[in-house]
């Protein structure tokens, strides 16, 4: 249903949901999995030469995003995660409702805990585990603060969802028409703060 107007580059093993979508300049190879709701925007490249590439329900992966495998794992993005534009991910593990901000490196071996924000332009060096609800910056990367940020990271995730779902109708103005104070509230998100 969501699928972008041309099908996408990829390879034989690659397992994507009727209800994701994927634009036609997206490449993905390799054993990886898209779950239902999940949207994957203009050139990401995804390769899953060894291992797994597992993508959860609701996510998306923005703009020029690269996801690869690791040095003996693959890479899993848990559900209603945004993976926002120019992020690194390499044979890590991402709990569900979390932010990855602009331009981020998570490295092999990385966990994610729930809830959680990476900050834009962090790098988090091989094996770095973070506890859910955290607020992570810097290079390297370490928790400044703890806060659930679910509900808005799950928002977040929902708007990519809609917008998703606009695009493959043709589309692409569905924000500047949509009652997104209300759309927040539904999430419990208070859009002013």
């Amino acid at each position: 249903m969501l699928r972008g107007s041309e099908a996408p580059r990829s390879g034989p093993l690659v397992t994507i949901d009727p209800d994701a979508f994927v634009h036609p300049t997206a490449l993905i190879y390799g054993k990886v999995s898209l779950a239902a709701g999940v949207s994957v925007w203009p050139n990401v490249v995804i390769r899953a030469e060894a291992y797994e590439v597992a993508i959860g329900e609701g996510s998306n992966i923005q703009d020029f995003v690269m996801i690869h495998v690791g040095n003996g794992m693959g890479t899993h993005v848990g559900r209603n995660c945004s993976i926002t534009h120019r992020v690194t991910l390499h044979g890590c593990t991402i709990g569900d409702d979390v932010l990855v901000g602009i331009g981020a490196t998570i490295m092999d071996g990385c966990v994610i805990g729930a809830n959680s924000i990476i900050a834009g332009g962090a790098f988090l060096k091989e094996g770095t585990i973070v506890p859910p609800n955290s607020i992570v910056a810097g290079i390297p990367a370490v928790v400044k603060a703890t806060r659930d940020s679910g509900p808005a990271n799950r928002f977040n995730a929902h708007l990519y969802r809609m917008n998703a779902e606009a695009f493959a109708r043709g589309e692409h103005r569905v924000w500047a028409k949509a009652d997104l104070a209300a759309e927040a509230a539904r999430f419990g998100v208070d859009r002013a703060s």
